[in-house]
């Protein structure tokens, strides 16, 4: 029956429990819990977001004849930013993100959030911190660690910093997949993403966490540039049991780069018949007026308790999912 949650009573104690050991583990390394709103009144430029939006008719400035828009949160990520730029140290947030895409398996459109920034950490150092939160809930074993480079080297033989749309094409098709988005694609950033998820996670994580590093800058808008390869960011994803579970990265943290990335968001945007965003002012005039060195990162909480309860879909692990809201 569509009016009945489809988390067990038993699974929601278990559930209660994990988020107070998230919150214990914060506490034990002084990361102090912060919230931030769930509208906006702008949201990212990412290509490949689509942010929900609504109408609000009571600002001072609103018109009779004009409604503002306001935007659910795809992620915390820019409120915290600002809260980082206004003097807070190394803060955490659980909290419901947003994202307008279909609901699947381990994604519903409405989800659960945990979000981090830690003050001074680099690149490693936070996939260290990641690391040992996963060992805490999950009791898995030591996660692996591998570059983006190396990852591709390994499981295809492809440099995927040199590599071309032509070569990319071939591998797809050597492996048996044929689609006519595939023959007509142009972006070899979708070709990466779509051999990575489709050719190489599959084959890894199966036994413990695999944290890969280093990911092409052109698909990590909001990270640094790696100083040793300017190919490269400071960026890290942790791939197990055939699930993303985390996205991270050492922080951009330079207001005219950042602006310029979002002008470059938006250009592919109107490039693919997609509609613009309007670039978030306030994050930016923040990072304009400095933000500390930092590293970020987001896990999906409803795929770690999959992971930590066992189960196969998401919908275990919610009360109400999108279909049933």
């Amino acid at each position: 029956m569509s009016w009945e949650t489809t988390l067990s009573w038993e699974d929601a104690k278990m559930k209660a429990s994990i988020l107070n050991q998230i919150r214990q583990f914060f506490f034990n390394r002084n990361v102090v819990e912060v919230e931030t709103p769930l509208l906006g009144s702008s949201t990212v430029t990412d290509v490949h977001l689509e942010a929900f939006e609504t109408l609000f008719n009571y600002f001072p400035s609103s018109s009779v004849d004009f409604s503002d828009s306001l935007y659910l949160q795809t992620s915390p990520e820019f409120c915290m930013k600002r809260l980082l730029a206004s003097g807070y140290e190394s803060i955490y947030q659980i909290c419901k993100a947003f994202r307008h895409e279909g609901k699947g398996r381990i994604h519903n459109p409405e989800f659960t959030i945990l979000e981090w920034y830690r003050v001074g950490f680099d690149q490693r150092d936070l996939i260290e911190e990641v690391s040992c939160l996963l060992k805490d809930v999950l009791n898995c074993s030591e996660p692996k660690i591998i570059s983006y480079q190396d990852l591709f080297t390994k499981h295809l033989n492809i440099d995927p910093l040199e590599t071309s749309i032509e070569e990319l094409k071939n591998i797809i098709d050597i492996n048996g997949i044929s689609d006519d988005w595939i023959i007509e694609e142009k972006n070899i950033d979708i070709l990466l993403q779509f051999v990575l998820s489709e050719l190489i996670e599959p084959n890894i994580g199966h036994d413990e966490p695999v944290f890969i590093y280093n990911f092409p800058i052109s698909q990590a808008s909001l990270a640094k540039q790696n100083v040793d390869d300017s190919r490269v960011a400071d960026r890290f994803e942790c791939y197990f049991k055939g699930i993303e579970l985390v996205n991270g990265f050492c922080e951009l943290t330079d207001h005219i780069e950042q602006q310029d990335r979002f002008n470059k968001d938006n250009l592919e945007r109107k490039q693919i018949g997609r509609k613009e965003k309007q670039i978030d002012t306030r994050f930016i005039d923040a990072l304009k007026s400095g933000i500390p060195s930092c590293s970020g990162v987001a896990l999906g909480i409803d795929r770690l308790l999959m992971l930590a309860l066992n189960k196969e879909q998401i919908d275990e692990v919610i009360t109400f999912t999108i279909d049933r809201a």
